[in-house]
């Protein structure tokens, strides 16, 4: 899952991690409460990795990952966030560091080299 209000960097993104063959299906949104209400759907295709921008308008990265931690519990463990984001602020990457589901933390844009290191230290 993507999720950025960039339509262009969730494109291209979606093109890069198409090209690894990596995943089944790539969901893209660009808007976090619509990635939120994707999640609440009964039936829902799963989602194992969550690609996060942090400054988005109405709710930002972090803004969701707290509702989706509050909403979900335990049932959002399986989740894995990574953070891809243009912040350079050494106080956004402080508060990813404080939720256990964010994994890593990188700059855009996504490469496929980046995307493939990403998904082999996940399922090693």
């Amino acid at each position: 899952m993507l999720v950025d209000d960039s339509t262009l960097d969730n494109k291209l993104h979606a093109r890069v991690i198409n090209r690894t063959g990596l995943a089944k299906t790539v969901l893209t949104f660009s808007m976090a409460e619509d990635a939120l209400a994707y999640l609440r759907e009964p039936g829902a295709i799963p989602v194992d990795l969550i690609l996060l921008d942090i400054n988005m308008p109405r709710m930002d990265g972090f803004e969701m990952l707290e509702a989706t931690v509050r909403e979900f519990g335990d049932a959002f463990d399986p989740s894995v966030v990574v953070m891809l984001t243009t912040s350079l602020d050494p106080r956004d990457q402080e508060r990813a560091r404080s939720f256990s589901a964010i994994k890593d933390y990188f700059q855009k844009p996504l490469t496929t080299d980046r995307f493939t290191e990403l998904v082999e230290a996940l399922n090693g």
